[in-house]
């Protein structure tokens, strides 16, 4: 049987396995996918590989009592014994008190997250544009590292109801840092899209040599509080724990940033600037995502955060029922909609700053405010009188993303970004951001 089933094929397979049933109610999800990957380090191609994977997980309920059981075997033999181990499980599991059924048909919208570019990408294809990548490294005296991986395939479910939706989608994300000989400069670059073609391999890598030369001789600043000019990829790895963190149930619960004293929660107030407006939406040309939630709820645009203003969170359908509201799912993208400046325009306004290209190894410090600590890496610069004057030590920071946007001075464009901690794809913009604090130094390139 094909890794990769069209949607006919999906829709058959997923009947001939809910016939197993005998469950008061069953859902089935299965996926497949194709990945190629190629990784390299010291201007050398170190590992390469492709894999294929398939898995198909029933979820069987007898009134509140629900047993899941999984397979990537995809035999007759195999489907019954795992709806029979479903069922099994289900007999032997306490009630769950927050199960709440399986949903009947939806509507969803349409989105197009397949690209036939990216799913016939051949291992011929993947050498060819690292080689690229490799080739101007190498020619500059200069150590590259990097991981190239493509991936395509599809998710579909089914219900006892009938509900059924199917997803395809391809994604490409390449990541490169490249070292001075005596490594002590360094520099990055991510990039990530649904459709390789979008994909400027040499564009990226010369953006990585650059950060990388130009972080020689770094220089000591004191830590204290700077005006910072954040590129996309390390905007994105703060802003992404408020996009994590926009659940109702934890804010009312009192758990969350979005929470307040008495069980109160901050939808409908002003939490940030009001040029912040943060969204998602499955059908966005740049950021294409699957229309429909793991339960099968359709999948809509949302507007999270407009003008600074919380407009909704996240409900789950137990928690929606319990507070008598519609169910919000959880998105499947972010985007945060950016301004009109350029990045080179940001740092020509900027009279004294630091200019950070990388964050990494954020960690959480408080989740009632999102205080978060971190480095900064791979290419730290001081800016002076609108130009970059010279690379800086890198810094430990302690800031809160919600106190960040309070002290926002410029919004850039918005671009697609890959986070460096969780390697999600977000539309991000530059920002200029007032008073961000730095704690002390680091000794990390």
């Amino acid at each position: 049987m094909a890794v990769i089933l069209t949607e006919d094929e999906a829709k058959a397979l997923l009947q001939k396995v809910l016939k197993f049933s005998k469950a008061d109610e069953c859902e089935i999800n299965i996926s497949g996918e194709k990945s190629g990957n190629l990784r390299y380090a010291r201007n050398e191609v170190s590992t390469s590989g492709s894999q294929l994977t398939q898995n198909l997980i029933v979820q069987s309920a007898f009134g509140k009592k629900v047993g899941v059981a999984t397979t990537n075997e995809f035999s007759e033999e195999a489907f019954e014994k795992v709806v029979r181990q479903s069922e099994e499980l289900a007999q032997l599991a306490p009630e769950n008190p927050e199960y709440v059924g399986v949903l009947t048909p939806q509507q969803y919208k349409k989105t197009s997250g397949f690209f036939d570019s990216t799913a016939n990408i051949t291992p011929d294809f993947r050498a060819g544009a690292v080689a690229k990548s490799l080739e101007l490294s190498r020619t500059q005296n200069l150590a590259a590292a990097g991981f190239w991986e493509d991936q395509h395939g599809y998710s579909a479910m089914m219900n006892s109801k009938q509900l059924f939706a199917y997803y395809p989608s391809t994604n490409v994300n390449f990541s490169l840092t490249v070292r001075t000989p005596d490594g002590t400069g360094s520099g990055y670059v991510a990039r990530g899209y649904s459709d390789v073609t979008k994909l400027d391999i040499e564009a990226a890598t010369k953006t990585a040599i650059r950060k990388s030369t130009g972080s020689l001789g770094a220089k000591a600043l004191e830590p204290g509080k700077y005006t910072v000019i954040l590129e996309p990829t390390a905007a994105a790895v703060l802003l992404e724990n408020i996009f994590f963190n926009i659940d109702a149930r934890s804010a009312d619960e009192g758990r969350s940033f979005l929470s307040k004293q008495g069980g109160k929660t901050k939808l409908g107030e002003k939490i940030v600037d009001e040029r912040i407006n943060i969204y998602s939406d499955p059908a966005h040309p740049d950021l294409p995502s699957s229309p429909w939630a793991g339960d099968g709820q359709p999948m809509e645009k949302v507007n999270w955060i407009e003008k600074g203003v919380v407009k909704n969170m996240a409900y789950s359908r137990f928690w929606a029922q319990k507070k008598g509201v519609k169910p919000v799912p959880f998105p499947n993208n972010m985007v945060v909609a950016g301004g009109t400046a350029t990045l080179e325009e940001m740092i020509a306004s900027t009279k004294q700053g630091i200019l950070v290209t990388k964050l990494w190894y954020i960690r959480e410090v408080d989740p009632q405010t999102l205080l978060l600590t971190g480095l900064t890496r791979d290419g730290t610069f001081y800016i002076e009188n609108g130009k970059i004057k010279h690379p800086v030590k890198n810094f430990r920071f302690n800031e809160s993303p919600v106190i960040m946007l309070n002290n926002l001075e410029t919004l850039g464009k918005s671009e697609r970004v890959v986070s460096t901690e969780t390697n999600r794809n977000y539309l991000i913009p530059p920002m200029k951001i007032r008073e961000f604090t730095f704690s002390s130094l680091s000794d990390a390139v």
